[in-house]
């Protein structure tokens, strides 16, 4: 028994039940499931709600954009602060952030108030919550295999969220409503919180800990101007230029800025030295691609069958069922694929079928009008994202130790979540740039994301074959 505890056993006041390791995994799952599931599930909304709220296509790509934006360019701060606030604190304060920014949505009256809960508050709740997930994770489990299945439950369930986020918002929204999809969320948020009552934190915070108020600034306006620079790449190419070029610069003085601060001794925002770690590098680009093709993939094929093809949200998310039952069946089988592969094999393999699973999206689609011609690529592709999420993320975290894991964690959903506003971004600035129509601008915008994919395989393709924690 600790000093701390016999303390507290003197005093009278009753000692904290710390949660077993699986059970600390449900509600830490069930957080990634929801944050997952709001960055797919009103892809399938997009005819209701413009229709509900008197704007368009555009509109709603700017509001699921933004959304994952705001999580990108917020979650290295965030993961800043568990180790000032502390990982439970953040994360209840995250979900009670997200509960709010659910029920506004669903009450929304318009456009504007739906970016503000949506995009904003659950956007920042987002960002508080997830690297809490990642850190205390990864402390519950020390070993390669079982954090390897401990990702993979995780990893599993924000891919099945992904994937299965166009067919339950589907089914809400044709059985009540878009907004009712928001309360669905904040339903999930509450039960979370409960099951979080006896979390305790392994690590106490620390307020002293000094906080990079500058570098979470510059870094945030540098993402927000080069992911909304992608956006007028269909309207105005100069503001598209001027927007990227800004980004750029902003994102070249946070560099200089944490580079600065490291030589006088003070504590950056982000240390260079996370840079350095050529295994965690390219683990990195994979996670950035394969969230990506997640979210891009689910974008354009949901705008598809919606305006092109003319399907409901309903019709529209069970199409998605074969992405969901893919994801789900092999990220259920992470344990034993870690146990039988490298992690270097597993993502090249989901790669591969991911990048077959797009091809078949565009060949099907193209000659077969019929719903089920989407249906084998989107299982192939759920199965290919499903092999590989599991092991990005593990071979992220692994390469650096305990004490950095806060730091690697906020950048490593960071780099996700930007490859998901990249996903939304790119992909439907194609969908609605004239470049094509129909059956054309939809093979145009599968296209561009299968590039991805093949710098997503190359990355990974360079990989060492054998892996050990905290081996860089």
């Amino acid at each position: 028994m600790t000093e701390k505890s016999l303390t507290a056993s003197q005093a009278g006041i009753p000692e904290p039940s710390v949660m077993s390791p699986r059970r600390l995994l449900v509600p830490l799952a069930l957080a990634q499931f929801i944050c997952s599931f709001a960055g797919s599930n009103m892809t399938v909304m997009i005819s209701d709600i413009s229709e509900d709220l008197n704007t368009n296509v555009q509109g709603v790509q700017a509001t699921i954009t933004l959304f994952l934006l705001i999580m990108a360019i917020l979650m290295i701060p965030g993961s800043k602060l568990t180790d000032r606030w502390g990982r439970k604190r953040c994360f209840i304060g995250g979900l009670m952030l997200y509960g709010i920014g659910a029920v506004l949505s669903a009450i929304a009256p318009g456009l504007g108030v739906l970016i503000l809960g949506n995009s904003v508050l659950e956007g920042v709740g987002t960002a508080l919550l997830i690297p809490p997930v990642y850190i205390l994770t990864t402390m519950a489990f020390e070993d390669l295999t079982s954090r390897a299945w401990a990702f993979g439950l995780i990893s599993g369930l924000g891919g099945v969220g992904a994937a299965a986020g166009p067919l339950i918002g589907g089914l809400i929204t044709t059985a009540i409503s878009w907004r009712a999809a928001f309360i669905f969320q904040a339903l999930v948020v509450a039960t979370i919180i409960l099951l979080s009552r006896r979390l305790v934190d392994p690590v106490p915070p620390d307020p002293t800990r000094p906080f990079d108020v500058v570098g979470a600034i510059v870094s945030a306006v540098g993402m927000f101007f080069v992911v909304f620079g992608v956006l007028f790449a269909d309207s105005d190419l100069l503001l598209m230029t001027l927007f990227l070029t800004i980004g750029v610069a902003f994102l070249a003085w946070f560099f200089f800025h944490i580079r600065s601060r490291e030589r006088a001794g003070k504590e950056p925002l982000l240390r260079t030295a996370l840079f350095r770690n050529r295994i965690s590098n390219l683990g990195l680009v994979t996670q950035n691609v394969q969230w990506l093709l997640l979210l891009g993939t689910s974008f354009v094929v949901a705008v598809f069958l919606q305006t092109v093809r003319g399907y409901n949200a309903i019709e529209t998310g069970v199409v998605f069922t074969a992405a969901t039952v893919g994801v789900l069946v092999s990220s259920l089988g992470a344990r034993r694929f870690a146990s039988r592969r490298t992690q270097k094999s597993l993502i090249v393999g989901g790669f591969v079928v991911t990048l077959a699973g797009l091809g078949l999206l565009v060949g099907l689609a193209v000659v077969w009008s019929s719903v089920v011609a989407l249906v084998p690529g989107l299982l192939l592709f759920g199965l290919g994202t499903g092999v590989m999420l599991t092991p990005s993320v593990n071979i992220v975290q692994s390469s650096f130790p305990e004490e950095q894991q806060g730091e690697i964690s906020g950048l490593s959903r960071s780099v996700s979540n930007l490859g998901s506003s990249f996903g939304t971004a790119i992909a439907g600035t194609i969908l609605v740039s004239g470049l094509g129509t129909g059956n054309q601008a939809y093979a145009l915008a599968i296209g561009a994301l299968g590039v991805a994919g093949v710098i997503g395989l190359i990355a990974a393709l360079r990989l060492p074959s054998k892996l050990d924690t905290h081996a860089a």
